[in-house]
C-alpha cells in the first residue's frame, strides 16, 4: 500500500519536477532591485493566496501522523529556518541523520537536498519530511485521508485552498505540496549589513573588521569563495530565465570514512567517487545556523575556519582539492567571523510574513514541538 501510495503521488508531482520555467506575472516578490527572480514551475504560479496558505500549512503540526511536528519544527525563522540542532528531530523524537539546512533563498537552489541531485523542485522535496521512513520525519504515511480530512474541517482552509487553488480547490497532495512549495519560494533573504554596503552602496554598513574580512574571504590564501560564491554564496543557483543551473557538491574531509547513515552523494548515484560528497550551503546569515556542516558536527564559526586550516579531520580520497590547509593569525580569523557576521538579516530572521499565523490554543499549534 505504501509503494502505491507513492507511485500517485509521484504522478501528481510529476509536473511540478519536469514542468518548464517561465516568467512570473501578479506576485510581487519581496526582491530588490539589484537581485534576478528566482525561477517558477510553469504549472505552480506564484499568488499571495497561495503563499498564506503554505505559511498556515508549514506551522500546522497536524501534517504529521501524531499532530506534532510541522515543517516549522525543524525550521524556525529566527534561524534562518534552522533549529540550531546537530541534526533534526522529528516525530516520536527521531533523531535524523543530517543538519536541517537553512531555507533562505531556497528558490535559487536547484538541488533541495544534502545529497540527492535528483531532488529539483520543492514541491517533489515536500514528500520527504512528509513521508520519509529512513528515518521518520513527520510520520504522515499511511494517515494521508485522516490528515485532509482535519485540515478540510478546518474553517480558514474551508476558504483558503479554494482561493489557492480555484480549479482544484480541496486539500490535497497536490495542493498542500504546491503551497508549501510557494511559501518556501517567497522567503527571500537580501538585506544584510554587507548587501547594503555591497550593492547599496553604503559604506559605513560593514566595520572595519568586517571589510578586512570580506578581502581574506576572496583571498587566494583561504579559498573560502570558490565554493561559496555568487550573490548567495555557494555554487549552487539558478534564476529566472537562466540556460543553466549552477550545482556543487563537496567532500569536506570530515570523516577517513563516511557513516552508512548519511554516506553523500553515493547514496543515490552509486558512484564511489561520489562518496562524502555534500551540497554545498550558503553563507547568508550562516552566523545564526549553528552548528555547521551537514551532520552539526562543528559547533561554531571558529571551529569551521579551524577544520579548514587543518586541511580537513581525517581526510578522505575524495577530499576537494581547494581544501589544503591555510595559515592565519587570530586577527584574521576574527576578521574574516566579523565579515560572516555582516551577511546575517535581521529584517529577514523578524519578517511577520514569516511568522506562525496560528493563535497559541489553535490545534495547528498547541501540540507542536519546537525548535
Amino acid at each position: 500500500m505504501r509503494h502505491a501510495a507513492l507511485s500517485v503521488v509521484l504522478a501528481l508531482l510529476a509536473g511540478a519536477v519536469m514542468a518548464p520555467v517561465k516568467a512570473q506575472e501578479g506576485f510581487d516578490w519581496p526582491l530588490p532591485d539589484w537581485m534576478p527572480r528566482p525561477p517558477v514551475p510553469e504549472d505552480n504560479p506564484m499568488s499571495a493566496a497561495k503563499v498564506d496558505l503554505g505559511r498556515h500549512l508549514f506551522y500546522d503540526a497536524r501534517l504529521s501522523g501524531d499532530g506534532t511536528v510541522a515543517c516549522a519544527s525543524c525550521h524556525d525563522p529566527a534561524r534562518a529556518f534552522t533549529d540550531g540542532r546537530e541534526r533534526a528531530v522529528g516525530i516520536h523524537g527521531t533523531v535524523g541523520n543530517l543538519n536541517a539546512p537553512s531555507l533562505a533563498n531556497v528558490a535559487y537552489l536547484p538541488v533541495n537536498a544534502w545529497a540527492n541531485p535528483h531532488m529539483t523542485s520543492l514541491e517533489f522535496q515536500a514528500l520527504v519530511p512528509l513521508f520519509g521512513e529512513a528515518p521518520d520525519e513527520m510520520g504522515a504515511t499511511g494517515q494521508e485521508m485522516r490528515i485532509f480530512a482535519t485540515l478540510a474541517a478546518d474553517p480558514y482552509y474551508g476558504t483558503a485552498f479554494a482561493a489557492a487553488f480555484p480549479d482544484w480547490p480541496g486539500p490535497d497532495l497536490f495542493t498542500a505540496t504546491r503551497a508549501l512549495a510557494a511559501f518556501q519560494r517567497s522567503l527571500m533573504s537580501f538585506d544584510s549589513p554587507y548587501d547594503r554596503f555591497k550593492y547599496g552602496g553604503d559604506l559605513d554598513a560593514l566595520s572595519d573588521a568586517a571589510k578586512r574580512g570580506e578581502q581574506l574571504f576572496f583571498d587566494h590564501r583561504f579559498e573560502c569563495y570558490h565554493c561559496h560564491q555568487g550573490v548567495l554564496f555557494t555554487d549552487n543557483f539558478q534564476r529566472e530565465g537562466s540556460p543553466w543551473v549552477e550545482t556543487g557538491f563537496h567532500n569536506t574531509g570530515l570523516y577517513a570514512e563516511y557513516p552508512a547513515s548519511a554516506p553523500g552523494r553515493i547514496e543515490i548515484t552509486g558512484d564511489p567517487a561520489d562518496a562524502g560528497l555534500f551540497r554545498t550551503p550558503s553563507l547568508r546569515n550562516v552566523a545564526v545556523t549553528a552548528p555547521y556542516m551537514h551532520d552539526g558536527s562543528i559547533p561554531d564559526l571558529r571551529g569551521v575556519l579551524a577544520h579548514y586550516a587543518r586541511g580537513g579531520r581525517e581526510g578522505h580520497a575524495n577530499q576537494d582539492g581547494m581544501i589544503v590547509g591555510f595559515q592565519a593569525t587570530e586577527a584574521e580569523i576574527d576578521d574574516i567571523i566579523a565579515f560572516l557576521n555582516s551577511l546575517t538579516d535581521q529584517t529577514f530572521l523578524t519578517n511577520p510574513a514569516h511568522a506562525d499565523p496560528w493563535p497559541g490554543d489553535h490545534p495547528a499549534r498547541i501540540n507542536r514541538a519546537d525548535p
